[in-house]
């Protein structure tokens, strides 16, 4: 694990766990995964508007963290796939919510744009 001090309060597990799951990106990688192992460059239309360095490095942080899993094949051209390990499937229940949650609550309503035009 890359953090393994924290200043413990009530919230640190909360913290502990931001720390493996924040970024802009890395949320939305585990998310996409959650359908099954994707390639490279179809996680990388999947996220959309991530360059492929950054994307890399939040890559790289989830493997070191034990979430996902990069499987290499000796292919020309390369072929790399990622997988969600059973540490990073258990983040299934809590990417669902989050989606329900910004559905509700962070998304503009279609609906109420369209009463107020």
């Amino acid at each position: 694990m890359r953090f393994e001090r924290y200043d413990c309060s009530h919230a640190c597990p909360v913290e502990a766990a931001l720390e493996l799951i924040g970024g802009k990106w890395k949320g939305m990688a585990l998310y996409h995964l959650l359908d099954g192992t994707k390639r490279f460059n179809e996680l990388k239309r999947n996220v959309g508007g991530v360059t492929q360095r950054m994307l890399t490095k939040q890559l790289r942080e989830l493997e070191v963290d034990g979430l996902i899993s990069r499987q290499v094949y000796a292919e020309v051209p390369p072929k790399v796939e990622y997988r969600l390990t059973e540490k990073g499937k258990a983040l299934r229940p809590i990417l669902l919510a989050l989606e329900k949650w910004g559905v509700r609550y962070a998304l503009p309503k279609a609906s109420t744009k369209r009463q107020g035009a």
